[in-house]
């Protein structure tokens, strides 16, 4: 994990203070909305429908036990005693005072931690794969070129205030845990017939009220100049992106409008320019940053051991044996697994975690995952590196503490955002939805027996939850003050990434789980064999499920 520097450390600190200068003088009436509005963003600070709210940054969804129980102590002191994990593996807090975030910030700089660049249009928290580094389908770790990334895009004088916000996730495994087709920038890493790493660069997805699928515009591009073509990109956008119109101005507006193919020509027209400037990247910078994502104390085990007693241990007890299938994943060293901690259980808002969670997953990290946690896109929690003779032990733990429902990747599993009972921006809640579906659909048999599922809830066209990419996509809209949900389906993120369609007219609140089960009825009344959601979907087109919703709702 990477350790600040001295430097790092005084920058933090100097922000801090700079912050809290600022915070005082708006509090005296120094300065007024207007002149704080660009201050307070610069931190992370949003001011919402109910309270401010803070978001920290999680660099690539990083985290350990000291920043853990760090945050639990700032939750308890200066919130409502929890906070929420978003879909680009940060940390908001929903109900700080305005007066104390100078301190909230100055105690996330003890351990190493900042709000810098959460917000405002500049290039954002750069994410990536959940797994990073311990994935067994993995080509190369993409951790430390995140690393890179971050501090190139930190404070850039260039990229302070692009036309809108930016965001860069890279993939460095086959399958795309990372969501890298709907980003402004997306990285694959790659290797040519060489050998050689390089990255396959992806320009101009996102979500939001214009969906789009980020479009190739370079097949394969050396390690050394991964700054300098980022460099390229982001000033070309910087230079003719569109500050008139703010729904027009991210960058994927850019490329559809001049097409993949001119947005590219510009590109590298200008990367012509600094293709071979000091931010070329030397070896000797990449092992200097490698240095810091050492593999753990990993222990040489008798994998097949491990197995045999595992596979007892799912047979005498069930509920085991389920969540093993579910949140576990397989780890690259033998005799070792990831785990996932669900975020989702039935009645608590998705990606919602308390204190006293914080603390009891801070404890079992150091217990069993070498201290470390990771945030993960879907709202979950990561602990990477279990061995799997531990496996029973802390599932039973994770039992009592409430994070080992066995529904990950299911129905349940669902994304939502904060929606209407937090963000200023909403037109609906999201949050009662998402647990009107959990409580109607919580029987897990019937959950398996759906299998792999996706269900993403936004409250408006900002898209948050993701529901474009969703199996099922749930989006809050606002006809003459009342609160309606539009439903599309057959969305997919991932490699093979698509867009859901619209089905039709939009449902009141209380009709939702109703219409999700006879969507899930026409699935189940149609799949073949153990054909997948997505794919029937696909498969028999929107109207037989626009036919069974419809039919005695709307007539």
């Amino acid at each position: 994990m990477y350790q600040y520097t001295e430097n790092d450390q005084k920058i933090i600190e100097e922000r801090v203070a700079q912050f809290r200068g600022q915070t005082s003088r708006y509090l005296a009436g120094e300065l007024t909305d207007e002149e704080f509005l660009p201050l307070r963003l610069q931190n992370g600070l949003y001011i919402q429908r109910l309270a401010p709210m803070l978001r920290i940054a999680v660099p690539y969804g990083l985290l350990n036990s000291t920043r853990l129980r760090k945050l639990a102590d700032i939750v308890r002191t200066y919130d409502k005693g929890y906070c929420h994990i978003t879909t680009r593996q940060n940390i908001q807090l929903n109900w700080p005072q305005l007066e104390e975030v100078p301190e909230i910030l100055a105690q996330l700089a003890e351990v190493q931690m900042h709000a810098v660049q959460t917000s405002g249009n500049c290039i954002r928290n750069i994410t990536s794969d959940q797994f990073a580094g311990v994935a067994a389908d993995e080509i190369e770790d993409p951790r430390p070129w995140c690393e890179i990334l971050r501090q190139w895009s930190t404070f850039h004088p260039e990229f302070a205030f692009l036309p809108r916000k930016f965001k860069i996730a890279v993939s460095g495994t086959e399958g795309d845990r990372a969501a890298i087709l709907v980003h402004d920038i997306g990285l694959q890493i790659v290797r040519n017939a060489a050998g050689e790493i390089g990255f396959q660069v992806l320009v101009g997805g996102g979500l939001g009220r214009t969906p789009v699928i980020g479009s190739v515009i370079r097949e394969f591009l050396p390690w050394q100049h991964l700054l300098t073509y980022l460099e390229a990109i982001v000033r070309v956008y910087n230079r003719y992106g569109n500050r008139a119109n703010k729904y027009k101005a991210r960058i994927k507006i850019l490329v559809r409008a001049w097409t993949p193919e001119v947005f590219a020509e510009k590109v590298e027209a200008e990367w012509a320019h600094i293709k071979d400037s000091p931010e070329t990247l030397t070896e000797e910078e990449v092992k200097r940053v490698k240095a810091y994502f050492t593999e753990p104390a990993y222990e040489s085990l008798d994998d097949a051991t491990a197995e045999a007693s595992l596979s007892n241990q799912a047979q005498e007890h069930k509920a085991f044996s389920r969540w093993l299938e579910r949140n576990t994943h397989p780890h690259r060293i033998p005799g070792y697994q990831i785990v996932t901690l669900s975020l989702k259980p039935t009645g608590v808002a998705p990606g919602d975690v308390t204190d006293s969670q914080l603390e009891a997953i801070a404890d079992l990290a150091d217990q069993y995952s070498f201290s470390e946690i990771r945030a993960t896109h879907n709202q979950n929690l990561v602990l990477a590196d279990v061995k799997k003779s531990d496996l029973f032990a802390l599932w039973q733990k994770a039992k009592v503490a409430g994070f080992a429902t066995p529904n990950i990747g299911t129905l349940t599993d669902l994304i939502c955002c904060p929606g209407g009972d937090f963000c200023s921006l909403a037109n609906a809640k999201s949050i009662p939805v998402a647990e009107a579906i959990q409580r109607r659909f919580d029987d897990l048999d019937y959950l398996y027996d759906l299998g792999d599922l996706t269900l993403n809830i936004s409250g408006c066209m900002n898209a948050c939850g993701h529901h474009h990419v969703g199996n099922i996509g749930v989006l809050g809209v606002d006809k003459k003050g009342e609160e309606f949900y539009q439903i599309q389906l057959g969305g997919r993120a991932g490699t093979d990434a698509e867009l859901a369609n619209v089905l039709g007219p939009s449902f009141g609140r209380e009709e939702m789980p109703d219409v999700i089960e006879k969507i899930l009825n026409v699935y189940l009344q149609n799949r073949r064999g153990d054909e997948l959601f997505i794919d029937t979907c696909r498969r028999i087109g929107l109207d037989p499920f626009k036919e069974s919703v419809y039919a005695k709702n709307h007539h």
